[in-house]
């Protein structure tokens, strides 16, 4: 029996999807539920399961067309695949994104399962290289392959080939001089497509104006230390600094309801709800998944929920769902050493919050000189929407929250 594989429905808002990356070539054999292909949209990477253990008869779009929903992508003849089909030593097998040596080892493939943790966008890199998954040492969280670990794979890969004084070219390609000047030419992607869209119309729509603060993060880092430990045991999640921030961040956005507000046409509308959308980097790009009624959270649950969502969008399965939604931001370019930014709005919200590194300063406290872990906060607002009083005095409480943490205990 023949089955067509379609392109499922696909999110709201989402007219159409690229397709980036076939798992199956035509003649291969398939089991139910088996990813097939890859589809990005403007946010997420769809994937395509068999709905039926077969073959694929005819594949019917190649890599990078433009499909729309319902759009036909092949034809799977259905029947059960023999462990022959699926692990036989021929080159149609071995040439599907894995090396000869893995494809004659299927029981070592199997074992190790870490193809399943790979994004598409590290699956391609595999692809590209006719690599296997088990050949590369994950990095990442719970042993994921990241990008930079194919990488450096092929680096070492590439040195352990090479003699001392050779220069190692593709086969058939002229030898290219250590200092050869080139360049390389690649469509964006739908997702950096996107992001570069959204970031032009928030500068081009919002009258974006940044205020700054700092912190002094001792009280914060005192009680984080004094129950992590205990923390962790209890409810089975670290206990991390963004949930701190988080629920000050609640807080402020109490007392000042006009930054937890967005603009429509000439409409101000308030939200009684706390959705904060937290910014996660991927290898995709960009990603702020949404954590919804953040002010009826504990700790534990915003930091399992934090986690949960950040390696979803990390690994490409996020919902579109969890992406959209969010009343307030926060973003954290800390992480990667950020002194001071000025963060764009994540429209339609009307402002956001920029964490940066945490560094021991000497400071003024009460007439001593004392080295304090220091913080400096940015709020980047719509001025057409919050007056700088409101804005300046929106960070002040963030501030007090987090400088006596017991506030945020007793809502004060």
């Amino acid at each position: 029996m023949s089955i067509e594989i379609k392109v499922p429905q696909l999110p709201e808002s989402v007219a159409d999807a690229t397709l980036v990356a076939w798992h199956k070539k035509a003649g291969e054999s398939v089991a139910r539920d088996e990813n097939l292909v890859d589809l990005e949209t403007d946010k997420v990477v769809l994937e395509v399961p068999a709905p039926a253990a077969g073959r694929i008869a005819e594949i019917k779009v190649q890599e990078g067309t433009t499909v729309e929903a319902g759009h036909v992508l092949a034809i799977l003849e259905e029947g059960e695949a023999t462990e022959e089909d699926l692990g036989d030593d021929t080159p149609a097998s071995a040439g599907n994104g894995a090396s000869a040596a893995a494809a004659a080892a299927p029981e070592a493939k199997a074992d190790d399962g870490k193809a399943g943790k790979t994004s598409p966008a590290v699956r391609r890199l595999l692809d590209e290289h006719d690599l296997d998954a088990t050949m590369v040492s994950g990095s990442g969280k719970d042993g994921r392959i990241t990008k930079a670990d194919v990488m450096a794979f092929l680096k070492s890969d590439d040195s352990s080939d090479t003699t001392p004084g050779d220069t190692k070219t593709p086969a058939g390609s002229a030898p290219v001089s250590a200092d050869a000047r080139t360049e390389e030419r690649v469509p964006m992607s739908r997702l950096r497509a996107r992001i570069a869209e959204r970031l032009v119309e928030a500068q081009q729509t919002a009258a974006m104006l940044t205020t700054f603060n700092e912190v002094d993060l001792t009280e914060v880092m005192a009680l984080r230390s004094r129950y992590k430990e205990s923390f962790e045991k209890e409810h089975g999640v670290k206990l991390g600094f963004m949930s701190f921030f988080a629920k000050a961040a609640v807080e402020a956005l109490k007392r000042f309801p006009v930054v937890n507000a967005s603009v429509e046409g000439s409409d101000i509308i308030y939200h009684n709800y706390y959705d904060i959308g937290i910014a996660v980097s991927t290898e995709r790009g960009l990603m702020v998944p949404v954590i919804r009624d953040v002010d009826r959270k504990s700790f534990a649950d915003f930091e399992r929920e934090l986690g949960d969502l950040a390696g979803k969008a990390q690994s490409g399965k996020i919902g579109m769902e969890e992406l959209t939604g969010g009343t307030f931001s926060i973003t954290n370019g800390g992480v990667f050493g950020s002194m001071m930014s000025t963060p764009i709005l994540n429209q339609p919200q009307s402002a956001i919050l920029g964490m940066h590194a945490i560094q021991q300063r000497p400071m003024a406290v009460d007439g001593e000189v004392k080295i304090r872990p220091m913080m400096y906060l940015a709020l980047t607002y719509d001025h057409r929407l919050i007056d700088g009083k409101d804005s300046v005095q929106f960070l002040v409480t963030i501030k007090q929250q987090l400088e006596d943490p017991s506030r945020l205990l007793l809502s004060i």
